[in-house]
């Protein structure tokens, strides 16, 4: 999601808020008003897939909180935070006689189509094609990436048991290993208008999710990432 982080990011930092009313509280900021601006700046920002659903629920501000009155509020996306699962935007005051800063927490859902477990599934067990069915998930409920393919699934194994209609998600899949030491792979290799391609020997194990070295037929030896069967990808 890095395009949508980026658009974001970008459209919190430049838009701002209806002017707040001159109280004292987190209401007399004219809270419903910042809130909602903020769900639909957050909802805007969010480019994903058609079939993708995406549904911003506010939390609340603390209470307790007494703040300057307010004439104009500026949303925008804190330094490290996401507008995924559960977050939160920033509120600040940019005219007023106090410049305070306040934090909103907010949860993204976003709803798509995943492959989830048909029935209950044993740790250890190997996935079939009828161990699984397609049905709407919060894919952002977890940092785990679900799976839309079930080419991705079928042949897995488990690392844990999942009750019926629990989504699949990388976190629940054993790594593979695409070849072992010694063995000869494919080097793959590109960016913007080309794609290279050559051999060389696995100087490890070739571990789903672990880079490998890799010595070329010519000697070099390159660090690269195991993408399949005796297959590596350097990646820029």
């Amino acid at each position: 999601m890095t395009t949508c982080h980026v658009a974001l990011a970008a459209l919190l930092a430049t838009s701002s808020l209806a002017p707040a009313r001159a109280q004292t509280t987190p209401e007399g900021v004219d809270t419903e008003t910042s809130v909602q601006a903020a769900v639909e700046l957050t909802r805007q920002a969010m480019k994903t897939p058609d079939g993708t659903r995406v549904e911003v629920v506010p939390g609340r501000l603390d209470p307790r909180l007494r703040l300057a009155p307010c004439r104009k509020v500026e949303p925008y996306l804190p330094p490290g935070s996401a507008p995924w699962g559960r977050t939160r935007v920033g509120l600040r005051c940019t005219s007023g006689t106090v410049a305070w800063n306040v934090y909103l927490p907010v949860t993204v859902h976003v709803w798509a189509p995943a492959w989830v477990s048909r029935t209950a599934l044993a740790a250890g067990a190997t996935l079939e094609a009828g161990d699984l069915e397609l049905a709407e998930t919060d894919i952002a409920a977890h940092p785990s990436p679900t799976h839309d393919r079930i080419e991705a699934l079928v042949g897995r194994q488990l690392n844990n048991a999942l009750p019926p209609g629990t989504a699949v998600r990388e976190q629940h899949l054993k790594a593979r290993r695409w070849f072992a030491a010694g063995e000869t792979v494919t080097v793959l290799a590109g960016g913007q208008g080309y794609a290279v391609s050559v051999t060389g020997q696995a100087m490890s194990a070739g571990q789903e999710g672990q880079p490998v070295r890799v010595r070329t037929d010519g000697g070099r030896v390159l660090l690269a990432w195991p993408v399949g069967d005796n297959r590596v990808e350097v990646r820029q």
